[in-house]
């Protein structure tokens, strides 16, 4: 019987569904860094949004350094990397609806960009919804008339075409929805060649520490960041993009982020069985919901639970739903291979949307992407670089930072003063 590694967070886990983003990528380890190390802007935290907004800088001119003592290793390494702003619509989240549209349309240009993008797992491959009672039927008709209001491109088709598209879906399948423009990346992959890019052409960008707190001076604009060794880089910007570590690290009020933890699983298919799947599979069972993304190496991303308590450690519970609810979509799930279970955790605010923005005088804050990182990651970078080249997100009110702010913070931030500004010498939380 092959042995499943789980991987938590203090242990990533072998996983030969995606590229391994440690494999031949050259890292920067800090142990001594000197005072006088110095980027045009420091960026916390090496997700798939810290690089990709590390990647548009450097494409802009400017050096930069990203610093993470564990790069793409904590949710982006368990990301299913889903390209579904269409699918993913919840009711009432119209405006991660609209980040989501315009991310996704961003997504070839910015693949395109990169030196090696054809290892980076983007596939416009289409996105297969389907139900298997009578109640999954009726919510998915729902969904899909709410969809249809808002312009998406759905189409129902009937489960025979659906077979003939997917012959191994299960038999009780019976409602399906066909949505071109939703694709997919692989994250672990694309993750890792951003990393080889931005080494490419800056070689001690990526930084292998962890973050004290941000320097300021005695305006409380930020100088750059304090390292967890004493170290220090100096930076005319700092962006702070670790994800849940944003909240102390970039002063933000105590509620405006909460983790999300999850499981998610990565299953082989045997060679008589490939391709197991062509499209990404997305199915409610009995009301629960759960995907199947393929990759090109004949792996399946299966996933993912979602819950607010217990932390990310991996749930039994949630590793059992994945697997009996998957086998009703597709009961060939029975004879893959396991060969990986992740848990992670993901930052989340009160209304599902990023905070993106200036939260005080050399300081940016990009978090709170909750099951959407990757999919936002080439809008996020972009926004990113226009504020550090002087510009406003005016065209972007809803992922301003200051949102949940008290009433008199925001009104400090709209005279320049920056937003929670008496918190902001208080930021001491590690990276």
């Amino acid at each position: 019987m092959a042995r499943v590694r789980a991987a938590g967070p203090g242990a990533p886990g072998h996983a030969s569904g995606g590229a391994d983003v440690a494999a031949g990528v050259r890292i920067a380890h800090r142990a001594g860094t000197g005072p006088d190390d110095r980027a045009d802007v420091a960026i916390v935290g090496g997700g798939i949004i810290g690089l990709a907004i590390a990647w548009e800088l450097v494409r802009s001119g400017r050096s930069v350094r990203v610093i993470d003592p564990h790069p793409a290793r904590g949710a982006t390494y368990a990301a299913a990397g889903m390209l579904a702003p269409a699918s993913e619509f919840h009711y009432g989240e119209e405006h991660a609806l609209t980040l989501g549209l315009a991310a996704a349309e961003r997504y070839p240009a910015f693949v395109d960009t990169l030196p090696e993008a054809g290892a980076a797992g983007f596939e416009p491959a289409p996105t297969l919804v389907v139900g298997v009672d009578d109640a999954d039927r009726a919510v998915l008709a729902d969904l899909a008339a709410a969809q249809a209001r808002l312009g998406l491109d759905v189409a129902p088709i009937g489960t025979r075409d659906a077979r003939r598209l997917e012959p191994l879906l299960g038999p009780r399948v019976g409602a399906a929805y066909l949505i071109d423009g939703d694709h997919r990346v692989d994250p672990r992959a694309l993750a890792a060649v951003l990393r080889d890019a931005i080494h490419g052409e800056q070689a001690d960008a990526i930084v292998a520490a962890t973050a004290r707190r941000v320097l300021r001076d005695a305006r409380g604009a930020a100088l750059g960041v304090e390292l967890a060794d004493g170290g220090r880089i100096a930076a005319s910007e700092v962006v702070v993009a670790n994800a849940l570590g944003a909240a102390r690290l970039a002063a933000l009020p105590e509620h405006v982020l909460r983790p999300v933890h999850g499981d998610i699983l990565r299953l082989r298919a045997p060679e008589a069985l490939r391709p197991l799947l062509t499209a990404t599979v997305r199915g409610l069972v009995r009301g629960a919901p759960v995907y199947l993304v393929p990759r090109r190496d004949g792996t399946v991303v299966l996933g993912a639970t979602q819950r607010e308590h217990g932390g990310p450690v991996i749930s039994a519970g949630g590793v059992h739903a994945l697997l009996r609810d998957a086998r009703e979509l597709l009961p060939a799930v029975d004879e893959l291979e396991l060969v990986d279970a992740v848990a992670r955790s993901r930052p989340a605010t009160p209304d599902h949307v990023p905070l993106v923005g200036r939260v005080g005088p050399g300081l940016l804050v990009a978090t709170g992407t909750h099951r959407n990182g990757v999919l936002l990651a080439p809008l996020i970078a972009e926004l990113c670089r226009e504020l550090v080249e002087g510009a406003e997100l005016s065209a972007w009110p809803m992922l301003r930072p200051d949102r949940f702010a008290p009433a008199s913070a925001t009104a400090r931030s709209a005279i320049g003063s920056g937003p929670v500004a008496s918190h902001l010498t208080r930021s001491e939380e590690h990276a």
